[in-house]
């Protein structure tokens, strides 16, 4: 049986699946990996570990006799560096994108580049410190300017992985594109600021995503994908009318294909931004801070009420609670006009528990509340584009309160919960489809559940 492998690389998971010609998966494992310590002792990404049980992963599935490998991609997170010297040498640790920025250094790029507003604008990118990864090189280069000499290539986490495997360097937009400050959106190029600091050098040229390498045994090896934009992948091979994903799990973010007008200041305030697909076209996404906020909050309702922290998940959508809950509140349902504070924190923080008379109507009104912002968030994308489907994928979309209050708050636009077992994977397996796999690609890799307003 031929397969793709595709390696799976979350911040704590690491999986690696094979897919079949009909992008079933066949065979998978996952692992927790250690993680070290950078010299300033923050927790970052074991490089070595992690490319020691990748090599291992591989000599693995080319033992098992019933597959036939034809070809190997990879999905990450993204905005994280790995610097190479010629020999192809790591060089730093992988930096976190998580560490703290520092403020002078900030300061100081920002005014050589005509200050935050403008550079955020230009390239897309709220100014989020390391998680800008540009930043990282920038940071590099000033604090430690004789690695940054030694090192030849600067490439993000997925195209190191495959230059593992092909010793050949390549960028790739997918990377470049998400909020790095590396690229101008509005002319579609790298920022001028990477030639003027010496670092364009040191960016290898950008491979398309489509593309792959061969290697001597005649395997077919993809230059990797970022995982936000290769999770929106399958979506864009099913659905050709214009449609928002939104894609829950810690961040809910809804990300729109078809919406390609420039993002404003203001947007970008609101935690607005742009990733790429593989395909080159950007892809307007907003961020909302939900499923931690779910988090959080089902904790301090299961303190409140003494039960079990996950009894949310017995709790199904009761229109007469919901009704009640509105009549209290006189809450308005969703006006169009945006209202930024509520996107700043969720009203239910500020809600005293022991108004609620039990478990199950607080927990409706915690879901009033989170859906009433996602409304805003997601109402940021769609903004004037023909948008005529919203596809929840993720956690939410095994929520019936959540997924009958957006129905309802979006009542001009179909809403579904879709399911795929593994989307960011399937993306990377689907980038390359081409290169490995005679048969068509079918239409049944998306399971939808329509839900009525």
């Amino acid at each position: 049986m031929n397969v793709v492998a595709i390696f799976d690389i979350g911040k704590t998971n690491k999986k690696v699946f094979l897919f079949n010609e009909n992008y079933k998966i066949v065979w998978e494992k996952s692992v927790n990996l250690e993680e070290t310590t950078d010299e300033d002792g923050f927790p970052c990404e074991d490089i070595e570990v992690l490319k020691n049980w990748i090599l291992d992963r591989l000599s693995e599935i080319k033992e098992l006799t019933e597959y036939v490998l034809k070809a190997i991609n990879f999905s990450t997170y993204g905005a994280s560096f790995v610097y190479i010297d010629e020999n192809g040498k790591v060089l730093t640790p992988l930096y976190n994108y998580l560490k703290d920025y520092p403020e002078d250094l900030k300061a100081d790029f920002y005014e050589k580049y005509k200050g935050e507003k403008k550079f955020a604008v230009k390239t897309a990118s709220p100014v989020l410190g390391s998680l800008n990864s540009g930043m990282q090189i920038y940071r590099l280069k000033e604090e430690k300017p004789e690695i940054f000499e030694k090192a030849k290539y600067c490439l993000h986490l997925p195209q190191f992985l495959s230059f593992l495997l092909t010793n050949e360097a390549y960028a790739d937009i997918t990377s470049i594109g998400c909020h790095t400050n590396l690229w101008n959106f509005k002319k579609m190029k790298y920022h001028k600021w990477l030639k003027e600091e010496g670092i364009s050098d040191k960016i290898p040229p950008i491979h398309f995503g489509k593309d792959v390498i061969m290697t001597r045994d005649n395997l077919a090896i993809g230059v990797g994908l970022h995982d936000s934009s290769s999770a929106i992948i399958p979506y864009t091979i099913n659905f050709t009318e214009p449609f928002v994903l939104l894609s829950t799990g810690t961040w809910s973010i809804s990300l729109n294909p078809f919406n390609n007008k420039p993002l404003t200041f203001d947007e970008l305030q609101n935690d607005c931004l742009c990733y790429m697909q593989y395909t080159e076209k950007p892809v307007k996404a907003a961020r909302l801070f939900a499923g931690n906020e779910h988090e959080v909050q089902t904790k301090r309702l299961a303190e409140h009420f003494k039960v079990p922290v996950h009894t949310y998940k017995e709790v199904y959508f009761d229109k007469k609670i919901v009704a009640n809950l509105r009549a209290l509140n006189y809450q308005i349902i969703y006006p169009k006009k945006y209202n930024f504070d509520i996107l700043k924190e969720c009203p239910f923080q500020k809600r005293d528990l022991s108004y609620y008379k039990n478990y199950e109507t607080a927990y409706h009104q915690l879901m009033l509340d989170l859906v009433e912002q996602q409304v805003f968030s997601t109402n940021l994308v769609i903004h004037n584009s023909p948008v005529k489907k919203i596809f929840v994928d993720g956690g939410f979309s095994k929520n019936s309160i959540y997924m009958n209050l957006l129905a309802e708050a979006f009542p001009d636009v179909e809403v579904y919960a879709a399911s795929m077992a593994q989307a960011s994977a399937l993306g990377a397996a689907l980038a390359i489809h081409d290169n490995w796999n005679p048969k068509p690609i079918q239409n049944d890799l998306i399971d939808l559940k329509f839900y009525k307003h």
